[in-house]
């Protein structure tokens, strides 16, 4: 039996994600505040990647400069990430088409259907992200271009279910669009595997962290590299009265002290020194500032450490460029040994 080229079986797998994102691999970045900026995303574009500009809760004028910024870094195709729930959200739209932005992915929330057809009518393609497959059809029909299916296995705030089981029920059915999976992905041979399922390409956020040219702190970046799967915990909720979203994250004090301050928050309800409005407050409002402590400033102790359980395989800081070709690398030898095995089968 003939070897097949693991190079041509690659270019054939994830052709539509390459064509669609405009990339040489079909590599989406995750947009992750404080870290995808003009430095990380400029970096993984050059490299042959997707980077993507995370907005967060910039204002029109600070992503206009941060557009700005990553074009002059880079001549490449890169997205800008937008929060549905961004009370600018039309003019943040506007802001990427003034700038010619190709993709714009919508997160955060289900994205209404005028927002969707604001940045379709500037040219622009839309990503979404769908935690199911009867969502995954309806953004489909608002004229979403492409989905990101998104497991629990994720950095930062996720949904309850695996990116395999996710992967299962939506992509057998989805063939409409693109879909890009993310969650729990670091290596290219989970790449291969997804893409040999049906995906168009893979988002990894978890491993581009620790990239040299991320801006994060160096010892956020340490926290990363010495960290095992089992360290990327969720956040818990201790009452159902008081719902918390769940977040992925490295645990530390700042997770234990959060644990205490639910129980007093609530304990004050109880007593009826506090009611049941401010008491979510106080719970929402911990966590307020602590993801840029640990980013920007290095507090790794009562920062928060969003992180998804791939990085137990985040082993060193190196070029994106080189974390991008050592997934291809992989993505192909898992390729060529698949190939072995049927040859001699």
């Amino acid at each position: 039996m003939d070897l097949i080229d693991p190079a041509a079986q690659l270019d054939d797998l994830w052709k539509r994600g390459r064509d669609f994102l405009g990339t040489e691999y079909a590599i989406l970045a995750g947009a992750m505040t404080w870290v995808s900026d003009r430095n990380l995303v400029s970096a993984l574009s050059n490299g042959g990647g997707f980077g993507v500009v995370a907005c967060g809760a910039m204002t029109p004028v600070l992503l206009d400069t941060e557009i700005a910024a990553t074009k002059a870094l880079t001549d490449k195709p890169f997205g800008v990430n937008l929060i549905t729930m961004h009370p600018e959200l039309d003019q943040l739209i506007d802001i990427c088409l003034q700038h010619e932005v190709g993709h714009i992915i919508l997160a955060g929330g289900l994205p209404s259907g005028p927002a969707i057809a604001r940045a379709k009518a500037g040219s622009a393609k839309v990503v979404c992200f769908a935690p199911t497959l009867a969502l995954a059809k309806r953004l489909i029909r608002r004229g979403a271009d492409a989905l990101v299916i998104e497991g629990a296995e994720a950095g930062g705030h996720i949904g309850p279910v695996a990116t395999s089981v996710l992967a299962q029920e939506i992509l057998p059915h989805i063939h409409d669009v693109p879909v890009f999976i993310a969650g729990g992905i670091a290596l290219g041979e989970a790449v291969v595997g997804y893409l040999e399922m049906g995906a168009s390409g893979c988002q990894l956020g978890t491993r581009f962290v620790c990239a040299k040219e991320s801006i994060a702190h160096e010892k956020f970046k340490q926290a990363f590299v010495q960290a095992s799967a089992r360290d990327a915990m969720p956040s818990v909720q201790l009452d159902p009265e008081f719902p918390v979203i769940p977040v992925r994250a490295l645990q530390n004090g700042a997770t234990r002290e959060f644990q205490e301050t639910q129980r007093e928050v609530i304990d004050l309800f109880r007593r009826g020194e506090l009611d049941q409005t401010e008491a979510q407050l106080k719970i929402e409002h911990y966590w307020a500032g602590a993801l840029r402590r640990a980013v920007v400033d290095g507090d790794v102790e009562t920062g928060s450490l969003m992180a998804g359980q791939s990085v137990g395989m985040v082993k060193s800081v190196q070029p994106a460029a080189d974390i991008l070709r050592e997934i291809l690398d992989q993505a192909l030898a898992a390729l060529e040994g698949r190939g072995q095995a049927r040859a001699k089968a």
